[in-house]
């Protein structure tokens, strides 16, 4: 079975020469126009422009939002799971990590959360989430606070510039 891959931005163009996965997640600043690697397809490849924030403000007017959040796992459920999928945000901490705690959760179905996200903290000790993303994808997979208390109990991350390539299998 395939994995989902996260990594920081600087590192898209060898993890998709590694890895060759069939779907690719950029989250990064709306002004970003972030090429599609030559292995991936354009088709499956989505942007989603969002600031990394949790709330709204006059700096960063594009916080991840309900129809983000709706593409994500719009996309998400258009994976076949033949090979993987590679999520990326600017430094891999934050956006790429809700992300793939999202697909996830939803993927592995309604009860899992908790694991999946000491899965997550295993594989990624630098791991933060951002918080708004897994309230709206909690709230948008009915999963009644589950995916955020998930998050809130992970150990503290380790405080790093920019996060590794790591996987997150789904065989949870």
């Amino acid at each position: 079975m395939a994995a989902i891959y996260v990594c920081p931005k600087r590192q898209v163009p060898d993890a998709a020469r590694q890895l060759r996965p069939s779907h690719l997640i950029t989250l990064l600043d709306p002004a970003d126009d972030m090429p599609t690697p030559e292995e991936v397809s354009g088709h499956r490849h989505l942007r989603l422009g969002m600031h990394d924030v949790v709330q709204p403000s006059p700096e960063h007017h594009a916080p991840p939002d309900d129809l983000h959040v709706r593409e994500l796992i719009t996309f998400a459920k258009d994976w076949d799971r033949g090979q993987p999928m590679l999520i990326h945000c600017w430094a891999g901490i934050s956006r790429s990590t809700a992300s793939a705690f999202t697909i996830a959760c939803l993927i592995s179905g309604p009860g899992r959360e908790a694991d999946i996200a000491k899965l997550l903290r295993a594989r990624a000790p630098h791991a933060q989430p951002n918080r708004r993303l897994v309230a709206i994808a909690d709230a948008q997979l009915r999963r009644d606070g589950r995916m955020v208390e998930a998050i809130d109990a992970m150990s503290p991350a380790k405080i790093v510039f920019e996060g590794t390539l790591f996987a997150l299998p789904l065989d949870i």
